[in-house]
């Protein structure tokens, strides 16, 4: 009988050459994705990553004082922030106010000066309408003349801390409005001390935010839960049915669903006209521009939000779990929390991270339905931006937020990667 004897080294080879197909067929997979996916990632990044990072960037922007009066940031270079400058930094003080006169950098500059001091713009501005100070004179002005003049002009220019103001918004960054969003400031030493008392109200903000935001996720999450399981439970006509009801929010304008809650809830309004006339109260409840109506009507509207997370998990549970449970003497409700709750967390996770996300963003909302002790992060961002043309704290405030909620993202992702490990 014949044998066919293969060469080593030929064996060796035919292998070498099925890696290197296989490789070559990775690495075609790998471009044709990469290709594939290319001009989404473009897309984002033009329209969502770009802009995000720029107004990011403002939050830490201060080129305001650094290019209206660069000689008098470099005459103050070498001041030890105690006493007044010397009188090096009020020549330079006038030479850049003289020049600042005959552009259109003087409003920024008074602007961004008086956010650090109430009254700077009204200095900055007697200031420079005062340059030149040597015009009607035979002769120029002497250093010590000058800071004479200066002085004389309005006393507050002898005072160090109009000077310390100057000196630490030399650089064209800033932390300025990242520590005003936290309720703190540098003093005339750069060092970092609390803002004060009258201004330290950004913390509270953040807080009542985070407050709204849990209050909400919860109401949402007690509804959510029963009215999911019992989707989960009905037919699959019926619950589909039932799913259409709960996304008819998504159908409906934010403005139309807060109109109809300040109809439905204000003193003459249906909930309240029902319960006087049904005996149950005797005046009417105060439901309207109060935390009550905001979290009624942001439960509301971010209910579905909880629901189809929770939906989507129970859906694929078998029910056979918690009658196999009952069957082997575990009672029903123990049955239920310890055999079916458990794996609904991936659920309630998602949703109450969707809604808790979502909740900490509103504006509309809390403006039209809450009073003034219920307007959250967001309504500040829009003040600064609509109203006072302040982009630096908008976007402090902004980036703020963001952070936070990169930071629950984390955390989450850590709990489903730890549940996953642990499955």
């Amino acid at each position: 009988m014949n044998t066919i004897s293969i060469a080593p080294s030929s064996s060796t080879q035919s292998i070498a050459a099925l890696k290197r197909e296989l490789k070559a067929a990775e690495a075609r997979r790998r471009t044709m994705a990469l290709l594939l996916i290319t001009p989404l990632a473009i897309f984002l990044l033009l329209v969502f990553v770009v802009p995000i990072g720029t107004l990011l960037t403002r939050a830490v922007q201060n080129p305001e004082v650094a290019t209206a009066l660069p000689r008098t940031i470099e005459a103050l270079s070498r001041w030890d922030h105690k006493a007044a400058p010397d009188n090096a930094a009020y020549v330079a003080l006038v030479a850049d106010m003289t020049k600042l006169e005959q552009t259109d950098k003087m409003g920024a500059l008074a602007r961004r000066l008086n956010l650090e001091i109430p009254g700077y713009r009204s200095l900055v501005a007697k200031t420079a309408r005062a340059m030149p100070l040597d015009s009607g004179t035979e002769q120029l002005l002497t250093p010590a003349q000058t800071r004479d003049k200066l002085i004389d002009l309005d006393a507050r220019w002898g005072e160090p801390e109009y000077w310390q103001v100057i000196a630490r918004n030399g650089s064209m960054v800033s932390p300025f409005y990242i520590l005003a969003a936290l309720d703190h400031k540098q003093n005339g030493f750069s060092h970092i001390v609390h803002a004060d008392p009258d201004q330290s109200i950004y913390l509270a903000i953040f807080g009542r935010t985070f407050l709204i935001g849990s209050a909400v996720t919860s109401f949402a999450l007690l509804l959510g839960y029963p009215l999911a399981y019992w989707i989960s439970r009905l037919s699959e006509r019926r619950a589909n049915l039932v799913m259409i009801v709960v996304l008819i929010p998504f159908w409906t304008s934010v403005l139309v669903r807060v109109a109809a809650w300040i109809v439905l809830l204000q003193q003459e309004g249906l909930i309240n006209s029902v319960l006087t006339s049904s005996g149950l109260i005797s005046h009417p409840l105060a439901l309207l521009f109060n935390r009550v109506g905001v979290y009624i009507s942001m439960t509301h509207i971010l209910l579905p939000f909880m629901i189809l997370p929770l939906y989507s998990v129970m859906k694929s549970i078998p029910s056979t779990y918690q009658r196999a449970a009952v069957s082997l003497g575990s009672h029903p409700f123990a049955a239920f929390w310890r055999v079916y709750v458990p794996q609904t967390y991936p659920g309630v996770a998602a949703g109450a991270l969707l809604v808790f996300i979502l909740a900490i963003g509103y504006y509309i909302t809390p403006a039209l339905l809450g009073g003034p002790n219920d307007q959250m992060v967001s309504y500040y961002v829009a003040y600064y931006t609509n109203v006072t043309i302040n982009w630096g704290m908008a976007c402090a405030l902004g980036g703020l937020l963001l952070a936070a909620t990169l930071v629950l993202y984390a955390i989450y992702g850590r709990f489903t990667r730890s549940n996953l490990s642990l499955g």
